[in-house]
């Protein structure tokens, strides 16, 4: 039984490992990206404007991940503030850029799921259908929740999290202010939040919707 739940486990982390993979790097090199664009070139020089992901792994993230073999995290990219012309309006569009590229490559999964279903639905169950379309198609629909999770996760207003900064850059100028005040205690927060439940009320609702909206029709 001990070796079953072993492999079961490490099954499970070989199907989550892609959609992981992919959706820490859309994420941090979007911010990246944008920051870039908009007059800060820090995470290039850093090597992390890049979509090799082992450049955007964090450990712990990644223990994270293989101990809930569902949520993890990647390092920040690195965002210097002085190089931007308007720092609270880029702010927000930087911190905005990971959970709208996590949205987009959410689409694009449950696109390919859509697609895999077309193509073998109703087909009979041969060795190829067992060893690679069934893989694939789970791969797919984890890489499809992940992405929506990573969103929805980033966009809780408390900080580190990107949500903080949308909220900062929406506010105006002496409430942003203090808003940012809570940054210190951001982490205490949202561990806070994370281990009454109080997250689960605020993030599961919708992210079981858009992923019932990106793949309706399927089982």
């Amino acid at each position: 039984m001990e070796s079953f739940d072993i492999l079961q486990i490490l099954t499970q982390l070989v199907l989550i490992a892609p959609g992981f993979l992919l959706a820490i790097t859309v994420h941090e090199y979007t911010h990246g990206y944008v920051a870039l664009r908009l007059g800060d070139p820090t995470a290039k020089l850093a090597g992390r404007l890049t979509f090799n992901p082992i450049s955007h792994l964090d450990p712990i993230g990644t223990l994270a991940l293989v101990l809930t073999r569902m949520i993890g995290w990647a390092k920040p990219v690195p965002v210097d503030p002085r190089f931007l012309r308007s720092p609270r309006r880029d702010m927000l569009w930087i911190s905005l850029g990971g959970p709208a590229a996590n949205l987009v490559a959410a689409v694009c999964l449950a696109l390919l799921v859509h697609f895999v279903v077309f193509l073998f639905e109703g087909r009979p169950v041969t060795q190829f259908s067992v060893f690679f379309v069934e893989p694939l198609f789970r791969i797919l629909r984890y890489g499809v929740r992940i992405n929506i999770v990573l969103a929805v996760f980033n966009l809780i207003p408390v900080p580190p999290l990107d949500g903080a900064s949308i909220v900062a850059g929406l506010l105006p100028r002496e409430l942003a202010y203090r808003f940012e005040m809570l940054q210190p205690y951001g982490f205490i927060i949202l561990l806070l939040l994370i281990f009454s439940g109080a997250v689960s009320y605020i993030v599961v609702p919708p992210i079981v919707f858009i992923e019932r909206l990106l793949l309706t029709g399927l089982s």
